[in-house]
């Protein structure tokens, strides 16, 4: 390590130091002391505990598929995308929607953290590299004026800002909707019908798009996002998720 390095570990220990006995932040996840405040408002550990999705994993909407067989090409596909397949081609997340992963969501959403959105970007575009590739915007899904106005931000366009593809603002919310949490699965694709729309100025004629959002459950937002941009022209509709309910095929 030269002398610059060296020094400037020593500094920011010493900064770490001085922040954790004045402030005493706690971790926005755990809420155990922060070790190393300057580095983020979530701890190491918390960050270490993020269970990955992890092949085989359905090839569409990236659910895990049972790892006790042998998955042939059919079988690449979970049995609810073979029964219905989804307008979306292809979904990545970064971890099924629980523990540690869902504390630092909620950190995100709920906490008003919003540089938590570069870090999650980053572990989405490692998990997410295959849908990713080729395309040519990513598109958030927005949420309804009021609740952004409310919140200050919108979560998933934060993460958008970070995953190195234009970002375009293509869809726009036309009603305020229940939370899709709070609703049981088979209410959540109604809740969302027609709840969406083009933006005045959106354009994706011929673009493969990848939509971005926090959390999926059922997949019933992304659905309703995708049969907009479909019909706006988009090529190929793809989408990047934080978390996902998973769904354990039998």
């Amino acid at each position: 390590m030269g002398e610059a390095a060296a020094l400037r570990s020593a500094l920011r220990s010493i900064a770490e130091g001085a922040v954790a006995i004045l402030l005493a932040p706690e971790c926005a996840a755990c809420h155990e002391p922060l070790e190393e405040p300057t580095r983020g408002p979530v701890c190491g550990r918390c960050w270490n505990a993020i269970v990955p999705i992890t092949p085989p994993c359905c090839r569409t909407c990236g659910d895990p598929l049972p790892s006790w067989r042998v998955i042939s090409i059919a079988e690449s596909t979970c049995a609810r995308c073979r029964r219905k397949p989804p307008l979306v081609t292809r979904v990545r997340a970064v971890g099924p929607y629980e523990s540690s992963l869902r504390a630092i969501v909620h950190a995100l959403k709920y906490g008003g953290r919003s540089t938590l959105a570069r870090p999650l970007a980053a572990r989405l575009r490692a998990c997410g590299d295959e849908v990713l590739a080729g395309a040519d915007l990513v598109v958030p899904v927005p949420l309804h004026r009021s609740r952004e106005r409310q919140r200050g931000f919108n979560q998933a366009a934060e993460i958008a800002r970070h995953l190195g593809v234009p970002l375009q603002h293509a869809l726009r919310r036309t009603r305020r909707t229940p939370s899709q949490a709070d609703l049981p699965a088979a209410r959540r694709h109604a809740n969302v019908r027609g709840a969406f729309a083009a933006a005045a100025d959106a354009s994706v004629s011929k673009s493969i798009v990848v939509l971005v959002d926090d959390v999926s459950t059922t997949g019933a937002t992304l659905n309703a996002c995708a049969a907009v941009l479909l019909t706006a022209g988009a090529r190929e509709v793809r989408a990047l998720i934080v978390a996902r309910a998973v769904t354990r095929t039998p």
